[in-house]
């Protein structure tokens, strides 16, 4: 089964490409089943979250012109800080979703990727920062279904690589919280497309996941762009058997559904 779960569509604010044309493109694919999931960022200056009505409405219209050909989840990405937590459990009792990646895209606004939350910091003080952000947020938001690139800092990091055994110690209290609270985590096959020399997360970080008895394991190429749906997945699937792992998920109503990887 070909799925592809972390799809963005210009109900993203980052994203121009229209929800009909990203079916369209897994259709050509082969791609079984697709699931859409918007950015929600909260308290982020100059970047608007996904508008939900106009959101499942779209969602509705491309289920009814290609649901006898593609299965077609509505999931959300939920950028959580530890402030907006609220709004989300909100926005997560007012709409019915599928699946709901957890990420972290900022810290008090300060997106990671406009370089933001890393200016007058060590290499260290964000590695850290980060990874204890999403931490702090696991702590209290639970309405999540798996953590989505959990090592996405690495791909703005100004100061290049920093290995991973130095931020292990959190990565480990993130991932045995995730399997305490039956949550799962997300391989991002961006890894690709921003030239990282590892998966996201790294191949450490799934192995510990696997080690820790985690099992709900989603698989989604981040694309903004048709040309990038299901990019590179059947490589990280093999990647992924080799590395001992046996399934991966697909959601329904917010639960997993395992299938043979």
């Amino acid at each position: 089964m070909l799925a592809d779960y972390h799809v963005h569509t210009f109900y993203s604010d980052d994203c121009e490409t229209p929800m009909e044309a990203m079916a369209e493109r897994a259709v050509a694919l082969g791609v079984e089943e697709i699931c859409f999931t918007e950015h929600v960022d909260y308290e982020v200056p100059d970047v608007a979250v996904c508008d939900y009505k106009a959101y499942f409405k779209g969602l509705d219209s491309t289920k009814r012109k290609y649901g006898d050909r593609l299965t077609i989840r509505a999931g959300i990405e939920f950028g959580v800080q530890k402030q907006t937590i609220g709004r989300y459990v909100q926005d997560f009792e007012d709409y019915s979703f599928d699946f709901v990646l957890l990420s972290c895209h900022q810290i008090d606004g300060q997106e990671f990727c406009r370089y933001l939350y890393q200016a007058g910091k060590t290499q260290e003080e964000y590695q850290t920062g980060y990874y204890q952000a999403f931490y702090d947020v696991m702590q209290e938001y639970k309405d999540y279904s798996v953590l989505a690139h959990l090592d996405m800092i690495k791909r703005y990091d100004p100061c290049g690589t920093y290995p991973d055994r130095k931020i292990m110690p959190l990565v480990e209290k993130i991932l045995r919280q995730a399997v305490k609270d039956g949550k799962g985590i997300e391989v991002n096959t961006s890894s690709f497309r921003y030239g990282l020399p590892d998966l996201t997360p790294s191949r450490a970080i799934l192995e510990l996941y696997r080690d820790l008895g985690g099992r709900i394991l989603t698989i989604g190429s981040d694309a903004h762009e048709t040309a990038h749906l299901g990019d590179h997945i059947p490589e990280v699937r093999r990647i992924l058997r080799e590395m001992g792992f046996r399934e991966f998920c697909t959601f329904k109503r917010m639960e997993p559904v395992f299938h043979p990887i």
